[in-house]
């Protein structure tokens, strides 16, 4: 079966439809939010009936799930590169994390928005919940690293530092590292901003930062 979209021959293949699926969800997305991003719609997207898309999925909340479960995933895997066993440093290789952090939301801005701004419960959707733990473990996993290499007195536990360090991230991705009309003009770069907000904070709490 295929469709057409400006001019544009496409189409998917028996087997794949829950993949077609997913990815006119994020073309929707990306044009107009979670909130356009109907079943109905993402149906007419993929060139099927109004009904085909229950073949993979409950409803339209459990497509967006899906979305947003492979966007943490690849989320995930983006961080865990970025980190680098720590090397050549802790502190170097933690504000690559967040640089990289950047890069997701500024190159996959529909699945950054699935991932953070599509309201899904937790607790209704345990694949999206595992997902979304599992990538900020790797964010965990990279605190423990830092603190360690912190003088013993007065080291913070690795978990607030991991939360703090994620709410900076995603505040500055948030607000000033979005490809789309959502990101507010800053006189610098957010990979710059971003960079000065780690070096005080880590500076502040006794981390080596050369």
């Amino acid at each position: 079966m295929s469709w057409s979209r400006n001019g544009e021959s496409r189409g998917y293949h028996h087997g794949n439809l829950r993949e077609a699926l997913m990815k006119a969800a994020l073309e929707l997305i990306a044009e107009k939010g979670t909130a356009g991003a109907t079943f109905a719609e993402a149906a007419r997207r993929a060139g099927v009936s109004p009904a085909a898309p229950y073949r993979h999925f409950r409803d339209r909340d459990e497509l967006l799930a899906a979305v947003a479960t492979e966007g943490f995933e690849r989320f995930a895997a983006a961080l865990q590169a970025s980190w680098g066993e720590g090397r050549p440093t802790p502190v170097e290789a933690y504000e690559r994390m967040g640089r990289a952090y950047l890069d997701f939301a500024r190159t996959h801005p529909a699945d950054y928005v699935a991932m953070f701004e599509s309201g899904l419960s937790a607790e209704a959707h345990p694949a999206l919940a595992q997902a979304s733990q599992d990538a900020f473990g790797v964010l965990r996993a990279a605190a423990d690293v830092l603190v360690a290499s912190m003088p013993g007195q007065g080291r913070p536990p690795a978990l607030m530092v991991a939360l703090h360090t994620w709410a900076l991230a995603h505040g500055v991705a948030s607000l000033f590292g979005r490809a789309d009309g959502a990101r507010r003009k800053l006189p610098m770069s957010p990979e710059e901003l971003l960079e000065a907000a780690f070096l005080v904070y880590l500076k502040g709490l006794g981390a080596p930062t050369n």
